[in-house]
């Protein structure tokens, strides 16, 4: 069976009954269709990668052989991993060289993408903090103005209380005045008057 991406992901297990989950034995049976399916992937990589090098070293007799090596059916259960170890040395430093190169490339540009995350990230968070400073900011003019105001209003009311208390005092000086010239009077009047004529 060529096993697909879309297989993996339209797989569908059966439940079973009584318990959660799938059917292990279906899963494991899956997983090892899977299994072989990658593994020769993996071969395929390999002789790709062998053949690869021949061409870039130039030898022929390589790049005949490759084929003839295709031939028998890739034995499942062995995992090459020795198999780039035979095209010429010449080859074989070429590739190493591109790989490193490519390599380094891929390096430098995660580097430098890195890098103008990184700058991006603090110009945001510089825009970040002046937005919530200039917020701030105009909070506190906001409430400065606030406070000026009800200071304002405030002396108003103390000042106006102040004259009401000045104008009362100055009232109730000239009723109590008053009332003592209208005593003095009485008392003046009331001791010209005979005891006999007051009542007493």
């Amino acid at each position: 069976m060529a096993l697909t991406p879309d297989d993996v992901v339209t797989k569908q297990f059966q439940h079973v009954r009584f318990k959660d989950g799938f059917d292990p034995d279906e899963v494991d049976d899956f997983l090892d269709e899977i299994v072989i399916e990658w593994r020769k992937a993996l071969e395929e990589n390999v002789e790709l990668k062998a053949k690869l090098a021949a061409f870039e070293s130039g030898d022929a007799p390589v790049a005949a052989a490759a084929p003839a090596a295709e031939a028998p059916a890739p034995v499942v259960e062995e995992a090459p991993v020795a198999a780039p170890a035979e095209p010429a040395p010449s080859g074989s430093a070429t590739a190493t060289a591109g790989i490193i190169e490519l390599a380094q490339r891929l390096h430098d540009e995660h580097v430098a993408e890195g890098e103008a995350k990184r700058a991006q990230l603090i110009a945001d968070a510089e825009g970040e903090v002046n937005r919530i400073r200039t917020e701030a900011e105009a909070k506190q003019r906001e409430e400065s103005a606030r406070l000026e105001r009800e200071r304002n209003t405030l002396e108003a009311r103390i000042t106006e209380l102040r004259n009401f208390e000045r104008d009362y005092r100055s009232q109730l000086r000239g009723y109590i005045e008053g009332q003592l010239r209208d005593l003095d009077e009485k008392s003046a009047s009331t001791d010209s008057t005979p005891v006999s004529a007051i009542g007493l």
